[in-house]
Formats: C-alpha cells, sequence, structure tokens
C-alpha cells in the first residue's frame, strides 16, 4: 500500500467545524468543494502538465527543480504533476470552470437510495446535486452515483457508487457500506451509511481471507471519523492519507 500526492502542510489547512453537529459548515464545505473540483488543475490529487510546456515557460532545468512536486510521467509528453504545484496553476488559469461531470437531480439520488435500499447522507446528497456526480476528489477520485459517465479522453465509464454496491454486497460486503473512491491496487475508500457520523472506511480488498474464517471487517485499516472531516480535509489542500498511514 503506498500513499498518493500529499496535500499542504497541517499549518497551511483549514479545520473543519466541530463534530458530529457541524451541518452548519457544510456551506463552507461545499463551496470549497467547488473550488476544487471546478478547477481541472485542482479537482484531482495530480494533474498533468505538457512536459515541452514547462521547458518552454520555466526553463528546460525548471524540471529539476520541480522535482519533488513530480508524481510520474507518460509516453505522451505530459508530467503528472501534485496538483497544488505552481506550474499546475499557470498552465490551467484560463482553462474553463465547471465539474466533470454535472450534479445530478434529487429524483436521480432517491432513484438511487431505492437501489441501496438505504438513504445517503445529507452532506453526500448535497454533494453530487450541488458539486457534481463524482470525477472529483481524493485517490481516483468520488465515483459517479448514476452509471454511464464517461471523461473526456477515457476509453471507459467513470466508475458509478451504486453499481460497485450491488456488486461489493453481492460478494459479502455489508450492504451499509457505500464505494466512494479507489485508493490504489487493492485499497478501496467506503462510506458508512450506519454508524455515527458516516466514518470513510479504507478498506483492502485483498486483506481478509474467507477460508480462514475472516469476514470484510477484516480488511479494514483505517476509519476517518466522518465523510465531513475526509473531504474537509481534501477540500482545505490536505492528504486523506496522512491519519490512515500514521503509527497507531
Amino acid at each position: 500500500m503506498t500513499s498518493p500526492a500529499h496535500g499542504d502542510s497541517e499549518s497551511s489547512r483549514q479545520e473543519p467545524p466541530g463534530e458530529p453537529g457541524a451541518a452548519e459548515g457544510d456551506d463552507a464545505l461545499i463551496d470549497m468543494l467547488c473550488t476544487r473540483a471546478w478547477d481541472p488543475g485542482r479537482r484531482f490529487d495530480t494533474a498533468p502538465v505538457p512536459r515541452s510546456w514547462i521547458e518552454e515557460h520555466f526553463g528546460p532545468e525548471h524540471l529539476n527543480r520541480i522535482r519533488s512536486q513530480t508524481v510520474g510521467s507518460s509516453s505522451n509528453g505530459m508530467i503528472v504533476l501534485k496538483s497544488q504545484a505552481e506550474e499546475v496553476a499557470v498552465y490551467f488559469a484560463g482553462a474553463p470552470r465547471g465539474p466533470l461531470f454535472p450534479p445530478v437531480t434529487p429524483p436521480e439520488v432517491e432513484a438511487a437510495e431505492e437501489i441501496i435500499g438505504r438513504p445517503l447522507p445529507a452532506l453526500l446528497r448535497r454533494i453530487y446535486t450541488e458539486v457534481g456526480d463524482g470525477g472529483f476528489g481524493p485517490d481516483g477520485g468520488l465515483a459517479s452515483l448514476t452509471d454511464g459517465r464517461r471523461a473526456p479522453g477515457d476509453l471507459i465509464d467513470w466508475p458509478c457508487s451504486i453499481t460497485r454496491h450491488e456488486r461489493d454486497r453481492a460478494a459479502g460486503l455489508p450492504g451499509s457500506w457505500l464505494y466512494l473512491a479507489s485508493g490504489g491496487c487493492t485499497m478501496q475508500w467506503h462510506l458508512s451509511l450506519l454508524a455515527a457520523g458516516n466514518p470513510v472506511l479504507l478498506y483492502d480488498a485483498d486483506g481478509w481471507v474467507p477460508s480462514w474464517g475472516e469476514g470484510p471487517h477484516d480488511g479494514l485499516r483505517h476509519a476517518t471519523r466522518s465523510l465531513r472531516q475526509w473531504l474537509w480535509t481534501w477540500a482545505s489542500g490536505g492528504d486523506v492519507w496522512a491519519a490512515a498511514l500514521s503509527p497507531s
């Protein structure tokens, strides 16, 4: 298990309103999420920038100077940088703002709730109806609530939380877990729809062995105390993996 690109330092982040009665701060959180989700350079933890553009605007030696912000590169000449990098902000400064996938309607939320048999938390409802239908957020980005979303240039559809939920439930995962995002390799982020505060669960799909008498809960590796805290950390430039990777 490895950590993805890290965010800003602890001191530079805002703190979420106190839990659990923090709904009064959700308006601020929604605004923060919109700011990141609607910026094509910041809607994920990393962003691709053409190598040729970096060399032209900052000089050929600049890539060596920003090595700590570089996450990877691709064969098509793109350099993958942490989304907080200055080069990302400059490159995407003139790009159109808006969600990758438009928000869903309340009837679409209700249809999803009928399939999973449980209501979504009020905050998650607001995210899908006000910010966008997934396509932003920590790690691989939030899954969509509706099926058939496809990002420009992608060859396959964006993950759908409801489709994944039904598949996971058939595989033995609790029906109260809702898939949120990929954590890389076999790691996944799920939302508890039953526990107080709706904690976000870091789950290793290969972390339990049924023949040993283990169940899905044996695959849990960490729990962030609430969806609100998990999203606030990311929206303010933090790293959702920091707590998961810190010694207990």
